[in-house]
């Protein structure tokens, strides 16, 4: 088990062929990291070490996750980071994935207008957007960073050029997402063996492309990676598997902007809860889940009590129906994120819940300031993403989630590291039911996403807890339901992510195998929840929580096993 509380020193050793030792509970005064990869981990805390602040160490984290994650993360993809002061101002920066200029809504349609299989749309230039988070890293670092730039990459460049030895967790990424790990020449030879099987479990795997990628980065900051010989090969790339016109450009790469975007701050129980907006549905959607459930006594009801995750059920319905028809890339579409976090709309979105039983359907309501009602789209359920957070010895929190979609992206491999699908995340579909999709695809837009990264401030506003999650749709809701064990049942970090899962898609709910919630199955459909499936949870998140005086840092749970090495 892989699991630090606190920095511990003894990991700064960061060998790069390794995972970072376990280490016992410690209070120090320089932070605490939490990572989805003890290795990443490891880069964060060596750069709180050397007097980074929290933004630093994030960043760090993010480009060792390229290197020994990159089924779920990395440089080729995209992120949201939010970043809370100890005083409580807030800041978020998105570096979500942008369209080529030259997409159109049928981006995805072929020569009949009709929809291909998906994997079609995924495994070619068609889905690649335009990669955002080194921008929106140098966006961070030039208004939050202590250390020079290129210091942020040293873990990332020994990882790479060292090594590191595949886990368990990435040997089956590869054998499960076998058709995009593999999809390129320089996929295949990095992690697959001449027979053609993904590399066993302990192989050392060294990555020099990747180290000469962020040794450019390192030395030249965003011009080495949106310009020049990068921005040109990357184009190229992406270009010769689009099959049809309107493909990325180098103009397109040279011009993407990682944005500085407003908060979205709401109370819960006197927490003062602070997300990611738009173009991710997903602070919004917690918030909403947060606001519909406060008028019942969720403590009072008990963590082992069904009623209280079927009012976490219910809630959940209405706030997703509320994300399908509203929430987009809010340079495109008015979103009204006023109006759907609105105390008095919230209250009516709750009145709408009985503990007594399943309502019969759940649609999207009016919120205030809701110009058009846009159609409901067909994103596909996609599972590539990492959270990490970071909080330093100023107090200052910062959430980061990060993403190449799907598992591997796109499989296309430029630099040594693979390349997201992030445009699969727009409804492939621009109209339905004859009318517009508000997520549908546009040159130059942000797809939806589910991306939560949440900072939370105690009654007496003083930081308590950086917390987010990985896995497509799923990640408000895990997001939410450890802030209700933190927040309600008064529970550890590690107690808190380790609830079980509970979530519902349409008129099915998901209930994670294994957990008290599967033998409570006829509790739950006698609630009115007929139609269950009992399965492993899609879920990956991540959390540091101050409590006892100290900053609790811990992965998901579900972790164990898969990351140990021989």
């Amino acid at each position: 088990m892989y699991r630090i509380a606190l920095v511990s020193l003894s990991a700064l050793a960061l060998a790069g062929c390794q995972t970072a030792p376990s280490a016992p509970q410690q209070t120090v005064s320089i932070g605490a990291v939490t990572a989805a990869d003890p290795r990443a981990q490891a880069a964060g805390e060596e750069i709180l070490a050397k007097g980074g602040s929290a933004t630093d160490a994030a960043i760090a984290v993010m480009l060792a996750l390229t290197v020994v994650e990159p089924q779920s993360s990395g440089i080729g993809g995209g992120g949201f980071l939010i970043r809370g002061e100890a005083d409580g101002d807030v800041t978020t920066y998105d570096g979500r994935e942008t369209a080529p200029s030259g997409a159109t809504p049928d981006w995805f349609l072929d020569e009949n207008g009709d929809l291909p299989p998906f994997i079609q749309s995924v495994r070619s230039g068609l889905s690649v957007g335009v990669p955002g988070n080194i921008a929106l890293a140098a966006k961070a670092h030039a208004a939050h960073g202590k250390l020079a730039w290129a210091e942020l990459f040293g873990p990332a460049i020994r990882l790479a050029r060292e090594g590191f030895r595949i886990n368990p967790r990435l040997n089956n990424s590869l054998s499960s997402a076998r058709n995009r790990a593999a999809f390129t020449a320089e996929g295949r030879a990095l992690f697959f063996g001449s027979d053609g099987e993904p590399l066993p479990v302990g192989t050392l795997v060294t990555n020099e492309a990747l180290a000469r990628t962020f040794e450019r980065l390192a030395a030249g900051g965003t011009r080495a990676f949106y310009e020049g010989e990068n921005a040109t090969g990357l184009a190229l790339v992406v270009a010769q598997d689009t099959p049809r016109p309107g493909a990325m450009t180098y103009n397109d790469i040279a011009g993407y902007e990682a944005k500085e975007r407003d908060a979205v701050c709401t109370s819960y129980r006197e927490y003062r809860v602070c997300s990611m907006g738009p173009p991710t549905s997903g602070g919004v959607a917690v918030q909403q889940i947060l606001g519909q459930l406060e008028r019942f006594d969720l403590a009072a009801l008990g963590a082992d009590n069904p009623v209280t995750w079927h009012l976490f059920l219910e809630s959940q319905r209405l706030a997703y129906a509320d994300r399908e028809i509203y929430l987009a890339d809010p340079d495109f579409v008015t979103v009204p994120v006023t109006g759907l976090l609105d105390k008095d709309y919230l209250a009516q979105r709750s009145e709408l819940i009985s503990a007594d039983g399943r309502m019969e359907t759940a649609e999207a309501g009016t919120p205030p300031g809701a110009l058009t009602v846009m159609a409901d789209g067909d994103e596909p359920e996609e599972k590539g993403t990492s959270h990490f957070a970071v909080v330093d010895g100023a107090g200052t929190m910062v959430s980061y989630t990060s993403t190449v979609e799907g598992p591997f992206g796109s499989g296309l491999v430029f630099g040594g590291y693979y390349l997201n699908n992030e445009l699969t995340d727009f409804s492939r579909s621009p109209v339905v039911g004859g009318r517009v999709v508000a997520n549908r695809v546009e040159g130059g837009k942000r797809p939806r996403s589910s991306m939560s990264p949440t900072v939370i401030y105690d009654p007496q506003g003083k930081p308590f807890m950086a917390v987010g999650a990985a896995g497509g749709s799923t990640i408000p809701v895990s997001t939410v339901r450890s802030i209700i064990g933190a927040i309600d049942f008064g529970m550890s970090a590690r107690d808190a992510l380790n609830l079980p899962f509970i979530m519902a898609f349409g008129d099915r709910v998901l209930i994670e195998e294994g957990t008290w919630l599967e033998t409570s199955a006829d509790a739950f459909r006698a609630l009115g929840h007929e139609e269950l499936i009992v399965r492993s949870a899609p879920i990956k998140a991540g959390a540091i929580l101050y409590r006892d005086g100290t900053w609790q840092s811990e992965r998901d749970p579900r972790l164990e096993g898969v990351l140990d090495l021989p």
